[in-house]
């Protein structure tokens, strides 16, 4: 990714100038210089055969696809930690075709709307007798992509199987195979984002049927939940497309392969660059976009109540050991496989003004 902003990102700019977000121009630009000398870094040398080696600052962007493995794992491995020995479910919701290009043009407001609305419906089904009746937890993670780079936001809902009754703060159990029914999940989801939209005056930029048809959503149960913790996690911190799935650049053109959704073979797409360009930033997020939240007993301020539900079905609570010590890495020689003797900093190249 790298080197096809590096060969066409000034041509790219040249030619939509007017038309390319600050926020686009900043991401291509970290992209760009991640792990090169304008982001600084470490000079060493081998002791054992004196080689000098560099070792070149990341530029951390949620965006990059060289950066983000090690929070992507700590990330995982946090939420694996949270989940109940209970059934879990994945519910997914998703913007209907009609509305998403005002969702491409106003993010940062429809996806927070999208997200207080569907987190809202999913809670208070939860909290109807017919269902479940109690109070539900949630963790929802925004999800922009198809596997051909394609803009289809939706949001993933991972719900444990149970829930906290209001009459006694106690447990109750879901079933194994059964939380809510997605037709009514699907009206009120559609309700109340209608209001929140009304309430922003975007309402009239939106046809009138959408407000007539079913909004699609789906929800299946994920046994234990951490097979579902597992394949949410690339979509955290990594992004749209990864480089190990570009496989090459010819005559202007991108090839990048993917795998359809239950199939087990890649199969490969072939792009314009330009176009491969506008579809990767089109998953580009607002600037200070939170993108995983957090709702009911699963809330970051309600962890206390968490700990009171673990106790409640049997769980030790034990203190953890930090998954990733705040060590520096031993660097070893690629030549001669010795330990490398670290020389000095590099500072990192000031950008013009």
């Amino acid at each position: 990714m790298a080197d096809i902003i590096r060969q066409y990102g000034t041509e790219y700019l040249h030619q939509y100038n007017n038309r390319i977000l600050p926020s686009h121009r900043k991401v291509m630009q970290h992209i760009s210089d991640c792990r090169t000398p304008v982001m600084g870094g470490q000079k060493w040398r081998c002791a054992a055969c004196g080689k000098v080696h560099y070792s070149y600052h990341s530029c951390r962007d949620r965006h990059c696809p060289r950066c983000q493995h090690d929070r992507c794992e700590q990330w995982m491995q946090k939420q694996i930690d949270l989940l109940l020995p209970v059934p879990y479910f994945l519910a997914t919701i998703t913007v209907p075709e009609p509305m998403r290009s005002l969702f491409r043009s106003r993010q940062k407001i429809l996806y927070h709307l999208l997200f207080k609305a569907s987190a809202e419906a999913l809670m208070m089904l939860a909290r109807d007798k017919r269902f479940l009746g109690a109070q539900i937890g949630l963790i929802g993670i925004l999800h922009t992509w198809t596997r051909k780079l394609a803009y289809h936001p939706h949001i993933h809902f991972l719900i444990p199987g149970g829930g906290i009754r209001d009459k006694d703060q106690r447990w109750k159990y879901a079933k194994q195979d059964f939380l809510i029914h997605v037709k009514p999940l699907s009206r009120f989801i559609r309700r109340r984002f209608r209001e929140y939209l009304k309430e922003s005056g975007l309402d009239q930029l939106v046809s009138p049927k959408v407000w007539t048809q079913d909004w699609v959503c789906h929800m299946k149960p994920v046994g234990t939940g951490e097979a579902s913790v597992k394949y949410l996690a690339p979509y955290v911190f990594r992004v749209a497309l990864s480089n190990r799935n570009i496989l090459c650049v010819k005559q202007d053109n991108v090839t990048f392969r993917y795998k359809p959704s239950g199939e087990s073979h890649y199969q490969t797409c072939t792009l314009n660059v330009h176009e491969f360009l506008r579809r990767f930033l089109q998953h580009v997020l607002p600037r200070g976009f939170v993108k995983i939240r957090y709702f009911g007993f699963l809330a970051t301020k309600k962890r206390n109540q968490l700990d009171c539900i673990k106790e409640q079905i049997g769980i030790r609570l034990c203190r953890k050991s930090p998954l990733y010590p705040n060590k520096r890495p031993i660097m070893t020689c690629p030549e001669c496989g010795q330990n490398l003797v670290f020389v000095c900093e590099i500072p990192q190249k000031r950008q013009p003004p």
